[in-house]
Formats: C-alpha cells, sequence, structure tokens
C-alpha cells in the first residue's frame, strides 16, 4: 500500500505544477500591471487559464488524498516536492529564461529543497508508524494552524518586500498541511463505513482552511515567481504535516535517535534551499550590475533605460509588492 500512495503523491505533485503555472500566469493578467484587488480577484473565477489550473490542483489534491488514506502522514505529504522542480521547468520555458541567465546558486537552491525533503522522505517510509487522527488531536491542531495562519497573514499584508511573496506562500503552506492531517482523519473514518461517526470539525476545518488558503495562494502568486511559491509550499507544507503526525499522533514514537537527527537536517538544508531561492531566482534578485554601471571607467553611471534591449535587465518581471517593472 506505501508503494501506492508514494505512486499516487506523485502524480498530485504534478498536478499541483501546472495547476501553480496556469494560475499564476492568470492572477498575473487580471492584474494588469496593478495590485490584486477585489475586482481583479473576481475576474479570476472567469478566466479560463485560472479555472484550468483549478482543475488541476484540484484532481493533484484527490490523488494526494487518497495517498494519504493508503499511507502514514510523514511520508506522503513531502512526495509533494516535485512539483518544484516541475514548476521551475515550466516557469523557465513561459518566460524565456536562457541557461547564462540560471545562476549556479538558484540550481544548488532547487537541489536543496528538493533533495533535502526527497531523503526526508526515504527516512520517514521506513520508520514512521501509521496512527489514527482522534476528535482531540483535530482540536489542538485547529487551534495551533488557526493563529499560526493569523500571525503569517498579518505580517504579509505589512511587508513589502521580496519576503511578502514566501509569507503569504508560508501562510497558504501552514493551512495547506493542517488541511492533510483533516483529510486523513476523514479518509480513516470513511474506510470504517461508518459515515456518521465523521467528525463535523474535520469537514469544517478542511473547508475553511482550503478557503484561506486559497486567498494566501493567490497573492503569493501576485508578490513573486510561481516557483518561488511552489518551494514554499512543497517544503514548508509537508513539514507542518510532518510535524502534526510527529507532535499529535505519535508517528515517531517508534523512530531511533539518529534517524531522527537525519530527518532534522534534511527539513533544514530544504528550509534553507526554499530561502536561497527566494534570494537567487531572477524574477526576485535586484538588478544590479546590470541595471546600474556604477564605478564604472570615468566614473559614470548608466541608468537602467540605458542598458541595451535582450539584457537580463531590461526584463519585463512582477516585482515583490505585485506590480510589474
Amino acid at each position: 500500500m506505501t508503494a501506492l500512495a508514494v505512486v499516487l503523491a506523485a502524480l498530485g505533485a504534478c498536478g499541483y505544477a501546472v495547476g501553480a503555472r496556469l494560475q499564476h500566469a492568470a492572477v498575473h493578467a487580471a492584474m494588469d500591471g496593478g495590485g490584486l484587488g477585489l475586482r481583479s480577484q473576481a475576474q479570476l473565477v472567469r478566466n479560463p487559464r485560472w479555472l484550468a489550473g483549478l482543475a488541476a490542483l484540484g484532481s493533484g489534491a484527490v490523488l494526494h488524498v487518497c495517498a494519504l488514506g493508503l499511507a502514514p502522514l510523514s511520508v506522503v505529504q513531502p512526495m509533494g516536492v516535485l512539483a518544484l522542480p516541475i514548476t521551475v521547468l515550466l516557469n523557465f520555458r513561459e518566460q524565456g529564461y536562457s541557461r547564462r541567465e540560471v545562476s549556479p546558486s538558484m540550481v544548488l537552491a532547487v537541489l536543496a529543497a528538493t533533495g533535502g525533503l526527497a531523503v526526508f522522505v526515504l527516512l520517514a517510509a521506513g520508520s514512521a508508524t501509521p496512527t489514527t487522527v482522534g476528535d482531540a488531536d483535530q482540536f489542538t491542531a485547529t487551534q495551533i494552524i488557526a493563529v499560526a495562519v493569523l500571525v503569517l497573514g498579518v505580517v504579509a499584508v505589512a511587508t513589502r518586500s521580496k519576503l511578502r511573496c514566501v509569507l503569504f506562500a508560508a501562510g497558504c503552506a501552514v493551512a495547506y498541511g493542517y488541511v492533510s492531517l483533516m483529510a486523513r482523519a476523514v479518509a480513516q473514518q470513511v474506510g470504517t463505513w461508518d459515515l456518521l461517526s465523521i467528525n463535523l470539525l474535520s469537514v469544517l476545518g478542511i473547508s475553511v482552511a482550503m478557503v484561506a488558503g486559497g486567498w494566501l495562494l493567490q497573492h503569493a502568486y501576485a508578490s513573486g515567481p510561481p516557483d518561488l511559491v511552489v518551494a514554499c509550499l512543497t517544503v514548508i507544507d509537508p513539514l507542518v504535516a510532518v510535524g502534526l503526525g510527529i507532535g499529535l499522533l505519535g508517528e515517531a514514537d517508534h523512530v531511533s535517535g539518529w534517524v531522527a537527527a537525519a530527518e532534522a537536517l534534511c527539513a533544514l538544508v530544504a528550509c534553507a534551499g526554499v530561502f536561497a531561492l527566494a534570494r537567487h531566482h531572477p524574477d526576485t534578485t535586484e538588478r544590479r550590475p546590470s541595471d546600474r554601471l556604477e564605478g564604472a571607467p570615468g566614473g559614470t553611471d548608466q541608468s537602467p533605460t540605458e542598458v541595451p534591449t535582450g539584457t537580463a535587465g531590461h526584463r519585463t518581471s512582477p516585482r515583490p509588492n505585485g506590480s510589474s517593472s
């Protein structure tokens, strides 16, 4: 069953990658040089590309939920990291970046985020213990996640730096990590064929978290590139879910000390990869030498408009605050 769950989760990750690419393009088309206001958000629900992205995300979510019903949370959830390299490739192809514009630092960032969680999955698959999600566990998780999402959302709204995208995406990831926990609870209850035993808190919690996470996700798309958003989701989401699985469900009660230390190290490497991606991504890196040639011979400063057409500094790309350059 674990092998089948891994395959389903991998297919779900492909759906997440395609959906992220489609919805990111639709969000920036709706913004049309401005912010993501209520009018722009209303236009999204009539945008065919955004709806196609929603369908892709929904398909990925269904496959992911099926996987959650077959294997422990700490095994299935990190498989979403496969969406990161797929999204990076789709975004670079869409934006027309050349190989010279892909810095070694960004490649290492993607490898760190992907590899860190890949090793985490291998370690968790051999040590995690399936457990039941009780009503008390659900209530405790709801309280913790509600506070975390609220704090991240408020800080993101007040931020105007490149971290704005990361904070919005992190809030969405925390909400979706909670959804995975509650979805596993529902899957376990449905598996007993006693539908009357389904806790209403599970259904309500999933609904509210999906709506809140979706709102944060659209603002993350408006504030940065799609692969950075997916990086945050595929790293923070599973870490939250695994943290809930370990802290509340006791899925790691039989894990040895060295395995736990190795898993913690992999989590740190994956998180470092996300922040490195935020720093070195071409769409979020400040244009320095290519935009303003300071310290050139003769002490002259060249303005950005004097950069020859076709250089990296002349590319139109979204600013961290959601506007266009």
